[in-house]
This record gives structure tokens, sequence and C-alpha cells, in this order.
């Protein structure tokens, strides 16, 4: 079992780097470093559980110290698109928004949008002017402005 064990920790490696490849996401490349400290201690003739003990622990220590750290270095930003731009527009209901009912429709810079309101409660009739002051997927929420 000995002369197998420095075979299985490879293969712990070669797994979270295909497993890391596939996502691209940070998933699994925190059990590298481990498998290969544990594939060393297998090839110096360590006892398995102390093996198992140690990748645990690095694997543990690995995930909270460096998981931190890699957001703060490569974290995803959010990027502005197009659609950002139509925060701050105009846009007139041509559907009563009714966010109970999950319905509404406004136009905005001459496309038709699926809208909410911002206001849970409140329910816009058609030919309101509302102003868009955020985007969920892909509906936008408005609400009047203050000066309305």
């Amino acid at each position: 079992m000995d002369n197998v064990m420095p075979f299985v920790w490879l293969g712990v490696v070669v797994l979270s780097v295909v497993v890391e490849i596939s996502t691209v996401s940070l998933v699994s490349i925190w059990f590298m470093p481990s498998a290969l400290v544990a594939m060393i201690l297998a090839f110096c003739g360590v006892p398995l559980w102390i093996q198992i003990l140690v990748f645990l622990i690095l694997s543990i220590l690995c995930i909270f110290l460096m998981k931190p750290l890699s957001k703060k270095l490569f974290g995803v930003k959010h990027v502005a698109t197009n659609v950002d731009s139509l925060i701050g527009e105009e846009a007139v209901v041509i559907e009563d928004i009714n966010n109970l009912e999950a319905r509404g429709q406004v136009k905005v810079r001459g496309q038709i949008w699926t809208a909410r309101s911002a206001d849970k409660d409140a329910v816009y009739a058609k030919g309101d002017v509302l102003n868009v002051i955020a985007i969920e997927g892909v509906k936008l929420i408005c609400k009047k402005s203050a000066d309305q």
C-alpha cells in the first residue's frame, strides 16, 4: 500500500489541475499543493494517517488563507456594458407595471423592456414616465423621479 500512495497523491494533483482548468474559477487549485506535500511524505515513507492529516490541514489553510487574497488579486469586477448606459434614462410605461402580478413593460430609446417597480407596492399606469434606476437580469427597475 505504501508504494501506491505517491501515485494516489499524484492522481489528486492531476485531478485538481483538470478540474481547475475545466472550471477556471479557483475551485480545486487549493488541493494541489497539499497533495504535492502528501506525495513527498509518501515517498519518504511517512505513515498514511499523517499524509492524510497533512493533506487536510494544508488544504484548509490554503482555502482560508489564500482564497481571500486571490479574490483581491484576481476578483471579477463588474464589466460595464451598453445596457448599463440605460441607468438614469427616462422610460415610458407601455404596459402597466405591477410587481405583485409580475408584469410590466417600458420603452427606452425605442426598445421595449420588461420592467418592475423599485417600490414593491407601487403600480405605474400606461403612459407614465419613469427613471431607470437599476438593471436586474433582463428587467429594468424603474421609479418616478422626485420632481414628478
